[in-house]
């Protein structure tokens, strides 16, 4: 029994995490959409490095700790980070530029920007 109540409250924790990470992401993305780029480092901007690198980090740190808890859990990676992750860097030149491309995470994720 202690081991099933520990179980559950390890997930409720993560659930809890998986909150703060959305919500943190959802601020960066509202700030990106404003017209701020660099959260999806499409360009190498060093200051837009340097402003969004403790967003990144944040970030990056919540999904670890998800991430940990989710193993211990038995459940998949944090998809949310993965798919954040996957849409950084460099883009094609006839990309959508990091607004827009903010704007439609916003909208994938059933939030006004």
């Amino acid at each position: 029994m202690a081991k099933a109540d520990r179980l559950e409250r390890l997930d409720s924790r993560r659930e809890e995490l998986e909150g703060e990470y959305r919500d943190a992401l959802i601020a960066a993305l509202r700030v990106t959409a404003g017209g701020r780029w660099g959260l999806f480092a499409h360009q190498k901007d060093k200051a837009a490095i340097a402003r969004t690198a403790p967003v990144i980090a944040t970030l990056s740190e919540l999904a670890d700790e998800i991430d940990a808890m989710r193993d211990t859990l038995g459940l998949e990676p944090f998809a949310l980070h993965a798919n954040f992750l996957a849409a950084r860097g460099p883009a094609a030149a006839d990309a959508v530029g990091e607004p827009k491309q903010a704007m439609a995470w916003l909208e994938r994720m059933g939030v006004a920007a």
